[in-house]
Order: structure tokens, then sequence, then C-alpha cells
């Protein structure tokens, strides 16, 4: 028997009960979570710190504050999203009432990666509690602090049967998956998401897979310079630039180049100082083998900003790299770090073909001076979700999908998006009884042209 046999049957067996039906329930434990998150703030912070040495602003910005915003948001509409909405019927149906019911999948499975460990464990948890499914917290191993202080939170806050956090490393999650759930959740890499995916095919159970890939930054001879690269700076290193929809490589008109990474220079002074490596604002990598991996990237020949790095302390000085050619192994797959390259165009086609081309990433930013040619211009790309004169801020808004595009992902979340993912729509047609025709039942003959008939009106 696999070992989180009873673990699960202990939690579906809570679920079938109807439990977690009862919304009252759903909105007491929500208020609980952010209570308990309020307390603990200082101990998750610390936990962040340990992990990636991220500073309190950041850690709070970027981890914590945007979960307070999403639980206000859950228990605010929480009972109308859960409502049955009735729908037009259809003549077809005459004489009918017709739903569409919110049900939640039962038992989910979220496993959360270690770029952000808190936020993106707790944001789907949200969504999956809200809708009413038991759950079962995977937290990264890579993040070992942020992990226990996860596993209290849970345990403080939850029931078992309703929610548990299971801890371990990579053979931990192919047990777990080996398990039958109603759905998973998956954040992280896309060689992982593939594995993700390959074992729930044998369970036939839906996903939600947030990835990522090589989100492009294209900067058009008319956008402003000095805007875009204060805002470039910000979105590529924040993190260290261990963000899922971080911009990967710089794409600039060629007559651009020289003025913007100038720019680029002085807005990583401005932020981080000349010793960077003291600054405590700025983060660490998360462990040496990501480390090692990014390290690659620094070719001497085509470092003109930064490059400096220290394995005893896992840092990497934000690095700009120019000169850089398209067969480089930095331009092979996600950065996923403080590293980033600059190439050239001659014409914004060669954009389309290489979206064409490539894989579909999670994002896409444009910095252009010529809004409705750069919003025409973004309507001819493939991608997840995008900016037009800034990066990042297309997860902020809760009103709007955030999700990937082919290897960069399936489904979304995001407020009720995510309300959405946790639930399955289920139809409810009520017929009535005062009416029953009988032009539906065999016998058929001579019934076609009044069929056909019947048809052309519902067009």
């Amino acid at each position: 028997m696999n070992s989180f046999y009873p673990l699960l049957h202990k939690q579906r067996t809570f679920f079938n009960a109807n439990h977690t039906l009862v919304l009252e329930n759903r909105k007491q434990l929500l208020t609980a979570l952010k209570t308990n998150i309020e307390k603990k703030e200082a101990k998750i912070l610390s936990a962040l710190q340990q992990d990636f040495k991220k500073s309190p602003f950041e850690g709070f910005v970027t981890e914590i504050s945007i979960l307070y915003l999403e639980i206000d948001h859950h228990l605010k509409n929480l009972n109308r999203w859960s409502r049955p909405k009735r729908v037009r019927s259809s003549l077809l149906n005459f004489p009918s009432s017709e739903y569409i019911y919110k049900q939640p999948y039962g038992s989910v499975l979220i496993i959360a990666p270690w770029n952000y460990p808190f936020l993106l464990a707790i944001r789907p948890l949200i969504a999956a509690i809200a809708a009413g499914n038991t759950v079962v917290l995977k937290p990264s191993e890579l993040t070992p602090y942020t992990a226990l202080i996860l596993e209290e939170l849970i345990r403080e806050t939850f029931q078992s049967e309703w929610v548990t956090t299971v801890l371990g490393d990579a053979d931990v999650t192919t047990k777990l998956l080996e398990n039958k759930f109603d759905k998973i959740f998956f954040t992280g890499s896309t060689q992982v998401g593939k594995i993700i995916y390959q074992s729930a095919a044998k369970h036939l159970t839906p996903v939600v897979l947030e990835l990522g890939g090589k989100s492009p930054c294209v900067i058009t001879e008319s956008a402003n310079l000095e805007l875009a690269a204060k805002r470039i700076v910000f979105g590529k290193f924040v993190n260290a630039g261990q963000t899922c929809i971080a911009p990967d490589f710089i794409w600039i008109a060629k007559k651009s180049k020289p003025k913007f990474i100038a720019l680029l220079q002085q807005y990583i002074l401005d932020f981080y100082g000349s010793d960077i490596q003291n600054n405590t604002d700025y983060p660490r990598i998360i462990n040496a083998k990501n480390f090692n991996r990014l390290i690659r990237y620094l070719q001497p020949e085509q470092i003109i900003f930064g490059g400096v790095h220290d394995v005893k302390e896992l840092y990497i000085a934000p690095t700009i790299l120019d000169n850089v050619n398209w067969q480089d192994p930095v331009m092979q797959e996600e950065i996923f770090g403080p590293v980033l390259p600059i190439v050239t165009y001659d014409d914004l086609e060669e954009v389309i073909l290489y979206n064409q081309q490539n894989a579909k990433p999670l994002a896409f930013y444009m910095f252009s001076g010529e809004i409705e040619k750069a919003k025409k211009f973004m309507d001819k790309l493939q991608f997840g979700g995008g900016c037009i004169n800034d990066v990042l801020s297309h997860i902020i808004n809760l009103r709007v999908p955030f999700g990937g595009f082919g290897e960069s992902g399936m489904g979304n979340y995001n407020g009720k998006f995510s309300f959405d993912a946790f639930s399955h729509s289920k139809t409810i047609v009520h017929r009535k009884n005062w009416l029953d025709l009988k032009m539906k039942y065999p016998p058929y003959q001579n019934k076609l042209t009044f069929i056909k008939k019947i048809l052309s009106l519902l067009k």
C-alpha cells in the first residue's frame, strides 16, 4: 500500500461527508488563514531571509501582501461565485430552467516552487479552500526554512482531514503522484511540468501547470528608454532574477542599444549601489546547482556590466551581456537568474517569426511610444500574458487571468479564475412536467422537415 493512502483516504472520507461544502466553513478558514499569516509575518519573513537573504520589504511585497488581497477578494465574492448561475434556456428544452453549478473537484494536490515559496504555496491554496476542496500541499524542499513555517501555519489553521502539508524531496513528490487526486496544481519548470503531466495522465487527473520559458522584452525606437530601463531593472533583478515572468532577454532596435545599456547600468547602481554584494536589498541564488548553471552564461567577452560572483555566498551580481547570438547557451533555455542578454533586431518581423517558430513564453513585454501599433503587434503574438511599457504588472489585477501557453503552461488562475480553476462547472437542467412534446419520440416518420424548421429558428 502506498504510504500516503491513509492520509488521502482520511481526506476523501472527510470530503464525502460534505464538510467542505458549507460556505461558512470555507470563509471561516480563509479568515483564520489570514489572521495566522498576520501573526506569523515576522517568522515568514525571517524564513525567506534564511532561504534567499531576501529583504523584509521584498519578502512582504512579493510574498505576503498579495495573499491578503487574494483572501479579501475571495471572502468578498465567494457567495456570488458559489451561487448557481441561471442561464438562458434552450428552446429545444422548452419548458425548462437551466443552471451552472460550481462544484469542488475533491482531493487536490498543490506542488509549490522554490522561487516564491510562500506566495506560490498559499495563493492556490486560498482558491482550493474557497472552492471546497481538501488539499495536500507539497512545499519545495529547496527552501527548507519556508517549508517549515508553511507546515506550522497549515497545522495550526486547518484540520489535517481538510488541509495537510507533506515535506520531503523529489522522491516524496513522486510517491504522492502515484496516488489519484482530483486536481493537481503545479508551479515550476517545464521539464518537471512534463513529468507531473505524465503522472496525472495515468489517472486522467486534470492539471494546472504554471511553467516558464524565455520571456522576451522588445524595445522599439519610439520607446521612452529611461523609463524602460528603470522598470526592466526592477522587474529583472527582483528576487535576483528568479522570477518566472522576469524579462529573459532584451530585444532592441540597433540605434537605441548604446543609450539603453548606459541607462540599465545607471539604474542598477541607483537601486543597489556600487557594493551590491553587501546590499541587504539584493537576494541570493537558491543553491549551488543553480549558481553553477548560471555562471556558465558569464562569458567574459560578453559581460559589459556585472559578472561578479561568489560561490560561498551564492551571489551573482546583476549582469548585462552584449554581443550575444542565438546559438549561445544563454539563449537556449530560460535563464532564471540575474543575467540579462541583449540582442538587436532590424525589423519587428524578426520578432514575429521567432514567436512563431519557438515555444510560447509565459510573458511578453514591449516598450513603445506608438501604443496603437504596439497593441496591434502584441495581438499577432502568442504568449501567456504581458505588458506594454511595463514588466510583471499583468499579475497584479485580480480581475484578469494569469497562465501559460503551450510549453509555458496550461490553465490559469488569479482571483475568480483561481476559484474556477479548482471548481468543476456542472450543468443542471430542470425540465418542467406540464408539457412534453411527442416530436422527439419514435416513430420519426414525417418529422424531419419540422425538426429542421425548428432548428432554423435557433440560428
